[in-house]
């Protein structure tokens, strides 16, 4: 496959949609008024709005490595403060998956370069939960309990940057869900993390 297949498929997907539905990009080009924020995962397997169902507009995403929330990420803290302030999101979803990559490159002893140095939080997560995760006997096993933990950490981080607490003081409704991915199912698992201006 090229960069020209996907032209050509481009071209091929817009005739159908508008087949099937003639103002689906002029009600689309009119506004962006999503009610979720997706923080996931670069993973090219787990599409926020495909593995939801959801329409193109229907959800704001950011993704990186690993579905991390760093508190110094420009990038992240931007996309949070626009989908807070701009579009008036009701729900961030900070959405992990099983077997991830990230998660397990954190793990191994491989030297990444500046990949090691973004992937150092979920190393922390490792460390802080060493007798918790040497008890599992399979590595698979360890990996996916690692994933819960990390989803579990950013949603803490998210809850307790200043972005968050600052709109929660203004008494805007805004409640920060994490939830883990399975590829091997196609299904999303809540983590029952939640965190709001009233707990959920």
């Amino acid at each position: 496959m090229t960069p020209s297949t996907l032209l050509t498929r481009n071209v091929a997907w817009a005739r159908e949609r508008v087949a099937a539905d003639p103002g689906y990009f002029s009600r689309l080009a009119a506004q962006q008024s999503p009610q979720f924020l997706w923080i996931g995962c670069s993973d090219s397997r787990v599409p926020a709005n495909v593995i939801t169902g959801l329409d193109p507009g229907e959800v704001f995403v950011h993704r990186n490595v690993g579905n991390l929330i760093h508190a110094a990420d420009i990038n992240c803290m931007s996309v949070v403060q626009f989908a807070l302030e701009q579009l008036r999101v009701r729900h961030i979803i900070v959405c992990g998956h099983y077997g991830c990559g990230g998660v397990r490159a954190a793990i191994d002893t491989e030297p990444r370069g500046l990949l090691d140095h973004w992937l150092e939080p979920i190393r922390d997560i490792e460390r802080a939960s060493r007798a918790e995760l040497t008890a599992i006997s399979g590595h698979e096993q360890l990996v996916d309990r690692l994933c819960e933990l990390n989803v579990r950490q950013q949603v803490l981080n998210l809850a307790n940057s200043p972005i968050l607490k600052r709109v929660w003081d203004s008494g805007q409704p805004v409640d920060v869900h994490g939830w883990i991915y399975s590829v091997g199912n196609g299904l999303i698992r809540d983590l029952k993390v939640t965190h709001g201006v009233s707990p959920v």
